[in-house]
């Protein structure tokens, strides 16, 4: 720790004496001058902190440090920021640009790593920056040029290398080890009376968290408990329906956003009642693993949109080959933890402003050897992560809960509004699962007689599409249908199966969805044989940049991916509130895929455990877990999974007919003009007839 402490102060030290020097390339200075001044704002963050400063500052002077830090990329800024690609090619020209507004995301995450007490992730950072000015100090002073943009690629190219093990052993440290994450620590030690804490995670602090924070410190003790009690009872289901041993298990991740304390303080004592110790992962919008423990609504998602492809810069086999190794070692150095670890535990929020994103040429973009190469890594790293926490063995669990910014699409802007709405979305997350488990099975028995099911569109839904179906041997002990009720995936609400792929034709499509936080309108996609075959949409004039944003955003890089799932979604409760509030475009996918038919693209939902056997709650074995693709696992496993598995959900008001077909054509309806027809599913109804 004293070497590290050294390197730091003498980064600290030199980085300050930039701000009095000057390169003589107009564009080139700005860009040094502002890293510097920002990594100087940064190093006085730090000492603040170790002086004690976020029990000593006013929750106002907080605030402004918190803005302060994160001034750069909030969206009033961004237009001149040199995180932002456009802005950066235009002021250093495109290959300096590129490289060096990677480079500024890179400085701009040591935020983070300031207040989570990751010294040796901020040091390496400043070095970089260091060596990168440095070669330009050197070029100019030698030649008058600029150094080659190859050699500043070299530098940062092995900076995202050379770093890689440490990097990926604080990842698993963080994930499989109760006692390494410094969000955990903050939640574990919040008084939840006094907001400061929320600026001890070192994420943006917006209105979101403030509001939400306020709003959950004065609810009842009941309502909180109902919420947290909802939740960790989810994941202990989970396990038990999944028939895998909860008790060998010491430790689950904990996710959830900046402003849930509250909830959290009650889950981490419901854990510790089954025997499981609470982890977490420290991390930023910078570094690219998803949400981790403790975060906050981004402060602005075009920023994470225009480095989304960032490793375009550096992406090669050898980087993908050292990326897994690193990963395999940090496991291998934790995999007695790993595997007692028992897997995620989620809260997504939703309810932010509409994000319709602006593709930029600037901004980094694979080619087409580099996408193969990206969907080689992705499938590397979950392999390993698997082979130390296999996925039979583990578990899951997510629940959803709006934010404070939904306000800005409810009937009226205000905190009784919300207050009501977040009741209804808890009353839609605690629904009674025998009663729709019931429903549920009645709808099974009639699917399960079925040869395929017909899924038609109206009111300018062109979708049509013939779903093929496994073909039951023993009716009376299997089943094609998973009866879903609230474990995993929060709320209660569908039947679904893995549809056999030859013989599923047509075409699927939605007038308007949001998929991760990204607006699709018109999404139209073409089936052969269950496999992809055509896609567009209508967000931009220009096809190409359909076509792309599907493929990068859906299709993650790959050519093409089969119909993992086909479902019925029977929550028309979450379905009537979303239109009574008009927020159906706020809904998050675990909540939307339960209000209508939803297909799945990518792998099936027993990816990675086809081989398990599971039963519905009737005690029938659900039957149909693989298809063509996944049982590829058995001869070539390169070729079986895809890692990624979308929903896209056709609302009632958008579907026509769905009908179960059997062999001798005998049509047995389920939906027709958005209502549930079949006998003994009436009671959905209910709710849309309100």
């Amino acid at each position: 720790m004293e070497v590290l402490k050294e390197r730091q102060d003498l980064a600290a030290e030199r980085i300050a004496q930039i701000a009095a020097e000057g390169l003589a390339k107009e564009g080139f200075d700005e860009y040094f001058r502002r890293m510097a001044a920002f990594l100087t704002l940064v190093e006085e963050n730090r000492r603040f902190l170790e002086a004690g400063g976020l029990k000593t500052a006013s929750l106002e002077e907080l605030g402004e440090r918190n803005h302060a830090l994160y001034a750069d990329i909030l969206p009033e800024n961004y237009d001149k920021s040199f995180g932002n690609p456009t802005f950066a090619v235009s002021k250093l020209g495109e290959d300096y640009g590129k490289l060096l507004c990677y480079l500024a995301k890179e400085i701009f995450a040591t935020t983070i790593f300031c207040y989570t007490g990751n010294l040796e992730d901020v040091v390496i950072r400043e070095e970089v920056f260091l060596e990168v000015y440095g070669a330009f100090c050197e070029s100019l002073q030698e030649t008058g040029e600029l150094p080659g943009s190859d050699r500043i690629r070299q530098i940062l190219y092995w900076f995202v290398s050379d770093y890689s093990e440490v990097e990926r052993a604080k990842l698993v440290d963080q994930m499989v080890y109760p006692g390494g994450s410094a969000s955990i620590r903050v939640l574990k030690e919040a008084d939840l009376t006094d907001l400061r804490y929320l600026y001890g995670y070192g994420q943006y602090i917006g209105e979101n968290e403030l509001q939400i924070a306020k709003f959950l410190l004065a609810q009842p003790k009941e309502t909180i408990d109902v919420m947290a009690n909802t939740f960790t009872e989810g994941y202990r289901i989970g396990f038990e329906l999944g028939g895998k041993d909860l008790s060998k298990k010491t430790s689950a991740e904990l996710i959830y956003p900046i402003g849930f304390e509250r909830m959290m303080k009650k889950a981490v004592e419901n854990f510790a009642k089954i025997g499981l110790d609470v982890t977490g992962r420290d991390q930023s919008i910078a570094t690219g693993y998803g949400p981790g423990t403790g975060y906050s609504v981004s402060p602005n998602r075009q920023y994470e949109f225009d480095h989304r492809e960032d490793m375009a810069l550096f992406l090669d086999k050898a980087l993908v080959q050292r990326t897994v190794e690193t990963l395999r070692a940090g496991f291998e150095a934790r995999k007695d933890e790993a595997k007692k670890h028992a897997g995620p535990a989620v809260v997504e929020v939703f309810g932010q402003e509409d994000f319709d994103p602006v593709i930029k040429p600037e901004a980094p973009k694979m080619t087409e050897e580099q996408n193969g190469l990206g969907v080689e890594l992705k499938a590397g790293m979950y392999e390993v992560q698997m082979s130390y926490i296999p996925h039979e063995e583990r578990s899951f669990t997510i629940i959803a809960f709006p934010v404070p910014e939904i306000r800005k699409a409810l009937p009226d802007d205000s905190e009784e509004t919300y207050g009501k709405f977040f009741e209804e979305v808890i009353r839609i997350n605690t629904l009674d699962y025998v009663k729709y488990r019931d429903i549920q099975a009645t709808m099974i028995a009639a699917l399960d007689q079925a040869d395929y099911c017909e899924v038609k569109g109206m009111n300018g839904n062109c979708t049509d599409l013939r779903i093929n179906l496994y073909k039951l041997k023993d009716p009376s002990k299997e089943t094609i249908f998973e009866n879903c009720v609230a474990d995993v995936n929060i709320p209660v609400g569908e039947v679904f199966t893995s549809p056999v792929l030859e013989g599923t034709n047509g075409v699927l499509n939605v007038s308007r969805v949001f998929l991760e936080g990204l607006e699709y309108r018109d999404l139209t996609i073409r089936f052969e044989n269950g496999m992809i075959q055509e896609y567009t949409c209508s967000n931009f004039e220009n096809e190409q940049e359909n076509l792309d944003f599907i493929r990068n955003n859906v299709l993650f890089k790959h050519k093409t991916l089969p119909i993992g799932e086909f479902a019925i979604g029977t929550n028309t409760t979450a379905y009537v509130v979303a239109r009574k509030y008009g927020v159906q475009s706020k809904l998050p996918i675990l909540i939307a895929e339960k209000t209508g038919p939803h297909f799945a693209v990518g792998d099936t939902c027993y990816f990675k455990s086809e081989d398990i056997a599971v039963y519905n709650p009737d005690g029938k074995e659900i039957v149909a877990r693989d298809n063509s693709v996944s049982i590829l696992r058995k001869t070539d496993p390169s070729k079986a999974y895809f890692q990624c598995h979308t929903d896209i959900t056709i609302p009632y008001e958008e579907l026509g007919e769905l009908v179960a077909v059997k062999k001798d054509g005998e049509r047995i309806p389920i939906i027709e003009k958005g209502r549930f027809v079949l006998p003994g599913t009436e009671e959905l109804n209910r709710a849309l007839d309100s």
